[in-house]
């Protein structure tokens, strides 16, 4: 994806991250492989609503549901269809199509974190710019 998408969808892409390394904090054993399962799972149920499809049933391993639930509150949050972490800011709800694509966006950087720096390549890459 672009630089533009980055910049477009920094918040997102943070409010996500963050959501990730607040379960990584919790869970230090937490593997990039957790994550991508969690997020691969979470994108397969927004694209079955996206297409009107009834969402899939999720089964993950124990380690990867926190991150599941924690990203999936996020998304909802900027859905607009919870009140999420900070309901005293305005935002404008984001479309199920820009949630899909920045869960997207953020599985690409697992898999290159974790290519580059091993089972917790990207839980160490992001931990340091996301607190």
């Amino acid at each position: 994806m672009s630089e533009a998408f980055e910049d477009r969808y920094l918040d997102v892409l943070q409010n996500i991250e963050f959501a990730i390394v607040s379960v990584y904090n919790e869970n230090p054993d937490l593997a990039d492989a957790n994550v991508d399962r969690a997020l691969e799972g979470l994108i397969r149920q927004y694209n079955a609503e996206v297409n009107n499809r009834s969402r899939p049933k999720v089964t993950l391993a124990e380690a990867d549901q926190p991150v599941f639930e924690r990203v999936h509150e996020m998304c909802e949050w900027r859905l607009g269809r919870s009140e999420g972490p900070h309901a005293e800011m305005d935002l404008e709800p984001l479309s199920l199509e820009e949630v899909v694509a920045c869960l997207k966006r953020i599985r690409l950087s697992v898999k290159r974190w974790t290519t580059q720096g091993g089972r917790q390549g990207y839980l160490r890459f992001i931990n340091q710019y996301v607190s």
